[in-house]
């Protein structure tokens, strides 16, 4: 199976930015890419972006664009979220995911394997 380990949560003022890492171990080759999605208290788990591993092709949230960018690199296995300009709702957990059905990007059902979660809190 696959593992991911989430790192680079924190408190941040709003207009600052993070940027967030996750290492995958594992069957990593099974996997069609690797999702960002975040759930603030009280709220349903969101999409926030995804890369796909075969063409480095990207997706993102409507409320992120232009703000988060996802990259990855392959020798260290890892992807990173950096996110920019941010702002008191984008206060959340995020979980990195892979995803390993053919799924619409943006359904969380497509993704199998889930990180921990680390937090985001960003202050007005």
């Amino acid at each position: 199976q696959v593992q991911l380990v989430e790192s680079g949560g924190g408190l941040v003022q709003a207009g600052g930015s993070l940027r967030l890492s996750c290492t995958a171990s594992g069957r990593t080759f099974s996997s069609y890419a690797m999702g960002w999605f975040r759930q603030a208290p009280g709220k349903e788990r969101e999409f926030v972006a995804v890369i796909n591993w075969s063409d480095d092709s990207t997706n993102f949230a409507d409320s992120v664009k232009g703000r988060f960018t996802i990259s990855r690199d392959n020798a260290k296995n890892t992807v990173y979220l950096q996110m920019n300009a941010l702002k008191p709702e984008d206060t959340a957990v995020y979980y990195c995911a892979a995803k390993i059905s053919g799924r619409v990007y943006y359904d969380p059902r497509g993704y199998r394997y889930w990180g921990q979660g680390t937090q985001v809190t960003v202050s007005s």
